[in-house]
């Protein structure tokens, strides 16, 4: 219940020596330093000062959590009216102007049956009390909500992963398997290849962020492993310019990119051209894919799902932080992605 930071721990010391303070200050200026001197080592202001820190820490603690917090109004509003009787009775206010001479302090204070100052104090206590607490709470509602929201953001990155890398493992696998049929003897250098870019997924890509170096050569193995497939009539243009150095970005953000471009820009019976480019510079990736639209009716329910999932990867592993923009125009197709680094 009381287990505070060090930096709380000594803006409340701080806070009391100030309020505390208040009383000797205001006697010292009525009356001179001695008076004030003679207050400050008594037992009454002892007793005023235990008084108010102890009902502060009781009404914060327990009053405002126990019954406040959890709406027992009609308690917490007797609870309240006790501490304004318990504080009437006691008196502390007036005890501790009773060490002042007459002439100082009789002059100016009422004799009243209610200790006024003493019960004005108390109000304020508790006010701060509560200001205090309902900023505390507001806080930790807001760290709360920030760390929910933080847990939601990771299952919807794994969901989205979990989505790319079947939709990718696919779409290699179908190559394979009609490599396979053709009894291709490219067939062991495909497995080959799929087996490295399978441990890069698997291992690697467990991290929000991997090496650029190493996402760029799983584009490589994806590209040579579609090449295998292609007839003459596809050409693949794969340029990497600038120096990745220790750069980093979100795995398997790219190839999504590079399967829509070989999913819908190869033909078997026209001419094609598939041009990827990757340039670094000291803060940004740029990232440009263009091929020739070739249409795919069977496939249309389906088009576009890995471009989907990258776009919701970019927006939550990098806000306000990439460009993106796809254009089709005359049965031309092109991306360009620009991440800021």
């Amino acid at each position: 219940m009381f287990r505070l930071k060090s930096s709380v721990v000594i803006a409340h010391i701080t806070g009391w020596l100030i309020c505390l303070s208040l009383p000797l200050l205001f006697i010292s200026g009525q009356t001179g330093d001695h008076p004030a001197l003679s207050i400050l080592f008594s037992t009454h202001y002892l007793v005023f000062g235990v008084t108010y820190v102890a009902l502060f820490y009781f009404h914060t603690y327990f009053l405002l959590p126990r019954l406040y917090f959890r709406k027992q109004y009609v308690l917490y509003g007797f609870s309240v009216l006790l501490l304004l009787l318990m504080i009437n009775y006691m008196r502390p206010f007036d005890h501790l102007f009773s060490r002042v001479p007459h002439t100082a302090a009789g002059s100016w204070l009422p004799q009243l049956k209610l200790d006024i100052v003493s019960d004005f104090l108390l109000l304020l206590t508790l006010s701060l009390s509560v200001a205090i607490a309902i900023t505390r709470r507001r806080r930790q509602t807001e760290q709360q909500a920030l760390y929910a929201e933080t847990r939601k953001t990771q299952a919807e990155l794994s969901f989205l992963k979990a989505q790319i890398n079947p939709h990718f493992l696919f779409n290699t696998l179908n190559n394979i398997y009609s490599l396979a049929i053709m009894r291709n003897e490219n067939t062991a250098l495909s497995i080959m290849k799929l087996s490295k870019m399978l441990r890069y997924v698997t291992e690697d890509t467990r991290h929000d962020y991997v090496l650029l170096e190493n996402e760029i050569d799983c584009l490589r193995n994806y590209i040579d492993l579609q090449k295998l497939r292609l007839t003459t009539k596809t050409q693949v243009n794969f340029s990497v310019s600038g120096s990745p150095g220790i750069k980093c970005i979100a795995p398997l953000v790219l190839l999504p990119f590079l399967e829509n471009a070989f999913k819908y820009g190869v033909s078997n019976h026209e001419p094609s051209e598939i041009n990827i480019q990757l340039a670094t510079s000291e803060n940004h990736i740029h990232f440009f894919c263009s091929n020739k639209l070739f249409r795919m009716v069977s496939d249309n329910k389906h088009a576009g799902i890995g471009i989907a999932n990258t776009r919701q990867r970019l927006d939550h592993l990098y806000p306000d932080k990439y460009e993106l923009q796809i254009s089709e125009d005359n049965g031309a197709y092109a991306i360009t992605l620009q991440l800021q680094v």
